[in-house]
């Protein structure tokens, strides 16, 4: 029996998902997302297996499904002009080795840890339980997700790039030096690991702090993340893309110059640390600094004189 709600008398013997779901139509004060949520576990019977069934499921629909428009827009002439390298279109073949490479990453690399998720949460705390939590308290922990997210993406990505880290481990993922939606998830094993480390030991380590973690806030966690990363190796930028709106996003032009020059826009989600650090890849950026770099000269030298 699943650990899922505290209290199931009155439920009925179910044999289908649909009566799991009656049964928690029954329950007041839940929402339906919650009562969907329940029948799951419910119906399963088997919590361990549910969890890592669902994280499973969520990651590959999402990531897959995030792909798929880009992957038809590819193919649409119409979005050509806004493609940022206009020339350099991944072709099948290339499509095809990638799309390989990225399952068996998902089925050897990430496959373990995900079915093995629920007795770590169980350990220290993360709840799955209904009801879920506030709106408040999910909002509050996605944006630090994203925030510390991106500092640990940033400096693990910068280091990425000295001498034998990138010869031996982040090379792969430069191959495309022109990236395209699938892949985003194309990498070295210890890569993933190192790097996906930002994405679910974060809000390990929020648990452990703050003894308050729900799995569904890490399901929608992991899904924006993916979405984060597929739109950031999309390789277009549109009039209608976030980071005109919010211009500390960082979004596809900013990780497209990093595969194309190799080097710089090294954070995932926002903008700043590259900024801060004066890390931001492409001739736009260089043409910046160099004008920072000659006004601070100039003002050295008038005070000199």
């Amino acid at each position: 029996m699943s650990s899922v709600y505290h209290d199931y008398t009155g439920f009925q013997n179910v044999t289908t998902f649909a009566d799991a779901f009656s049964n928690f139509q029954q329950v007041q004060g839940l929402n339906v997302f919650e009562k969907l949520w329940g029948a799951y576990y419910y119906y399963m019977g088997n919590d361990l297996f549910a969890t890592g069934l669902l994280f499973f499921s969520v990651h590959e629909l999402f990531y897959f499904g995030r792909c798929l428009p880009w992957f038809i827009i590819e193919r649409i002439p119409y979005f050509d002009k806004y493609r940022i390298q206009e020339t350099k279109l991944p072709s099948n073949q290339e499509q095809w080795e990638c799309l390989k490479s990225v399952l068996t990453s998902h089925f050897l690399v990430e496959a373990f840890p995900i079915w093995f998720f629920h007795p770590l949460c169980q350990y220290i705390g993360i709840k799955f339980q209904v009801p879920f939590p506030s709106v408040t308290d999910v909002l509050i922990q996605l944006t630090v997700f994203f925030v510390l997210e991106d500092a640990w993406h940033y400096w693990l990505h910068r280091g990425l790039h000295y001498g034998v880290f990138y010869k031996y481990i982040h090379k792969q993922h430069h191959r495309y030096a022109a990236p395209f939606g699938l892949a985003a998830e194309y990498a070295h094993p210890v890569e993933v690991m190192l790097l996906g480390f930002g994405t679910v030991g974060i809000p390990i380590v929020w648990c452990l702090v703050t003894g308050n973690l729900h799995l569904f806030t890490i399901c929608l966690w992991i899904i924006l993340r993916l979405f984060q990363a597929v739109d950031a190796h999309s390789g277009y930028e549109f009039p209608w893309s976030l980071h005109h709106f919010l211009p500390f996003w960082a979004g596809a032009d900013h990780h497209d110059e990093h595969h194309h020059y190799f080097i710089g826009s090294y954070a995932s989600s926002f903008r700043w640390w590259d900024f801060v650090l004066e890390t931001e890849a492409g001739p736009k950026a260089h043409k910046s600094r160099e004008t920072k770099m000659k006004i601070n000269a100039e003002k050295v030298q008038k005070k000199i004189e």
